[in-house]
């Protein structure tokens, strides 16, 4: 596999770190404040990232073995070495689910006597290389409750919601008791085997449509980067809201923490659900379209000569508790050593990991070991700096809720910025961003002092390439930062401690390659989190934003002018709300701007006051039937689906005004206190 490491992209991973944790004078006079930057920068070494990634990528590091606990063991004593002040492991014990080894999970096709006349694979094809390594789990959809269901075969498309409502509704199929089919793609996977669910399904199959999934022109891996045949994506199937451990949420997984019993776990699927590759898919779908050259048939059932068949289903999956371990370092600041700015990352994996996630883990080490070499040359950030390295993301992002849980207290108090570092490279076209609002300023600036990498830009900034090749909808003359929801382990440090948050990535180009990547998530930022004496927060992108929000919800409500008319609906105090916080952000910021840097009270009452101004989008009772996404502006969206008329309206009444209270409690943070 070729790797591909844009400077300017390890640049604004380190950048982002750097502004949040201005370095001190007192801390240092061996390292000029000038010339951290540049100091810094040299200091990152693409070899090193490319030798870090070799070796987290040897072997398998499956959540809960031996082997992702030896990687963490290995990754603490690295981070000591490279000079952190302290390296713990901070360990739960949470419910993961596993294949039986002796009863392996498939798919049949049986006849009308119930024989098997054919079998999805066991196992993926290794590639070259890799037929020794052992430890490899074989490919199954975690969580999934065992049974082996047999039924006539209904295919769902992308099993969304707007795929069943058209089944059901426009081409009158039923899918109560049968077994759907779907590709992946569109939506998160668990949310798919919850529509088949409320479909009434008994069960659900996964595959991997070409057509998503594989680029005409390019070879199949590992002779080119299109997922081939027998290749099966592995994931969970949980419906957690942001519950972590699914038998403790809320509270963290540790030895005296009260457990549900698991028929009462949150989240877990009650259907079996299982993956295959496209090959495999190809045989159960002889009468289906897709990518697949066969012509379209929805069922159910089988057509013509194989009526009889059936499909058959055979899943001995098991769920247990299970000890993970995540890893946690800490560079002391200077001056503000209680502002914590994060930098993490996941450390478990599927498999090899070999971009998801470890394409990110290598980039974190490189950047421990960067920071930990400007330590022992006498300097120090201005704020603490933790390093983490999460286990179990992808059982459901674990390792991170557990951790947040067991510190919200001291997270909420003390968290300046949260930035996740996933996969790092899932391209190389141009730079991706998803960040909160109050980061855009930063981001943009900094992309504005960095060199592009891209072909046919040389001599330009990043910016220029960036806004080039993918320019904002929303503001004109901009590149595309697009918005955080959530599927990562930022997802509870912003969606329910209302930590600010950011992540980046070198991502391909979608106009022309609209397919899917492997289950691919997201990375961070590094350097300029880290040096700033007033945070880089500009709460008046927040201001503009939060106004094209309340727009556009009025101009799809005003589509309705009847229902709005007649369940008196009214944005008047949201409109209020959010003109009131423009005003007081705007006041802010020139009070900002006037501000005297020397005095340490006024410095640290007007850092705080942005530091907090995203706690204050938190509702902290929770948003409707999922407590613990909070936040108001950017929790993952949720359909609202067979609900009558006024109830509906009535949701968007009381949801309307939460937006307008919360509005008014960004614009009292921002109020002068002294």
């Amino acid at each position: 596999m070729h790797c591909f490491w844009p400077p300017a992209y390890v640049a604004c991973l380190a950048e982002m770190l750097g502004w949040y944790i201005k370095s001190s004078k007192e801390a240092t006079n061996v390292v000029p404040q000038n010339g951290l930057k540049k100091t810094f920068l040299d200091e990152l070494k693409a070899e090193n990232i490319k030798k870090f990634l070799y070796n987290f990528t040897r072997i398998p590091h499956l959540a809960g073995t031996e082997q992702n606990f030896v990687l963490a063991k290995q990754i603490q004593s690295q981070w000591k070495e490279f000079g952190l002040d302290s390296v713990e492991l901070a360990h739960y014990d949470v419910l993961l689910s596993y294949p039986n080894k002796t009863h392996p999970n498939y798919i049949s096709i049986i006849d009308e006597d119930g024989n098997e006349i054919f079998n999805t694979s066991l196992f993926e094809p290794p590639p070259p290389g890799y037929e020794n390594i052992s430890d490899v789990v074989p490919p199954f959809s975690a969580f999934s409750p065992q049974g082996m269901p047999e039924g006539d075969l209904v295919y769902v498309n992308y099993a969304r919601t707007e795929d069943f409502f058209k089944l059901e509704r426009d081409m009158k199929i039923n899918c109560s008791g049968k077994i759907v089919i779907a590709r992946y793609g569109k939506v998160f996977r668990g949310n798919k085997v919850k529509n088949a669910q409320l479909a009434g399904a008994k069960a659900i199959i996964l595959y991997s449509d070409p057509a998503d999934y594989f680029v005409p022109g390019v070879q199949s891996y590992p002779d080119g980067w299109n997922l081939p045949g027998g290749g099966v994506q592995r994931g969970n199937v949980l419906n957690l809201n942001g519950a972590g451990d699914p038998l403790t949420p809320g509270y963290p997984a540790n030895e005296y923490a009260y457990r549900h019993d698991i028929t009462e776990a949150v989240g877990l699927p009650n259907i079996p659900v299982h993956p295959i590759g496209y090959y495999d898919a190809q045989r159960l779908l002889d009468s289906w379209k897709g990518g697949l050259k066969v012509p379209y048939n929805v069922g159910p059932g089988f057509t013509g000569n194989f009526s009889t068949q059936k499909v058959k289903m055979h899943i001995h999956s098991n769920s247990e508790v299970t000890r993970i371990y995540n890893v946690i370092g800490t560079l002391r600041g200077a001056m503000e050593p209680d502002r914590y700015v994060i930098l993490g990352g996941h450390r478990d994996s599927w498999v090899f990991g070999g971009i998801d996630p470890q394409s990110g883990a290598a980039v974190v080490h490189e950047i421990v070991r960067s920071f930990g070499t400007l330590k022992k040359e006498g300097w120090r950030p201005r704020r603490t700096i933790l390093f983490a390295s999460w286990d179990a993301e992808e059982f459901g992002l674990l390792g991170s809720t557990e951790w947040a849980e067991e510190n919200s207290r001291l997270l909420q108090d003390r968290g300046v910025a949260y930035i996740n570092a996933d996969s790092s490279i899932e391209g190389n076209y141009t730079l991706r961003v998803d960040c909160t609002p109050l980061m855009y300023s930063l981001v943009y600036n900094l992309t504005k002092e960095l060199q592009s990498p891209d072909e046919g830009f040389k001599g330009k900034s990043l910016y220029e390439s960036w806004n080039k090749k993918s320019p904002s909808p929303e503001f004109s003359g901009m590149p595309r930062i697009s918005k955080l929801g959530s599927g990562n382990d930022f997802e509870v440090f912003f969606q329910r401690l209302g930590i600010a948050s950011g992540r980046a990535r070198y991502t391909k180009d979608w106009k022309t390659h609209k397919f899917s990547s492997y289950p691919l998530y997201h990375r961070g930022m590094v350097f300029e989190l880290a040096n700033s004496i007033v945070l880089p927060f500009d709460c008046r992108d927040y201001a503009v934003v939060l106004k094209k929000h309340a727009d556009k919800i009025y101009d799809i409500s005003m589509k309705h002018p009847q229902e709005m008319k007649t369940y008196s609906v009214s944005f008047d105090a949201l409109f209020s709300a959010v003109k009131n916080f423009t005003e007081i952000a705007s006041k802010f910021s020139k009070r900002l701007q006037d501000l005297d840097k020397s005095n340490p009270v006024l410095l640290r009452i007007m850092n705080d006051q942005l530091m907090l101004l995203e706690q204050a989008f938190i509702n902290h009772l929770g948003l409707s039937d999922r407590p613990f996404y909070r936040h108001v502006s950017y929790a993952p969206s949720s359909h609202i689906n067979k609900v009558e008329s006024s109830k509906a309206w009535e949701v968007v009444k009381r949801h309307n005004s939460i937006a307008a209270f919360t509005m008014q409690k960004l614009a009292g943070t921002l109020i002068e206190v002294a």
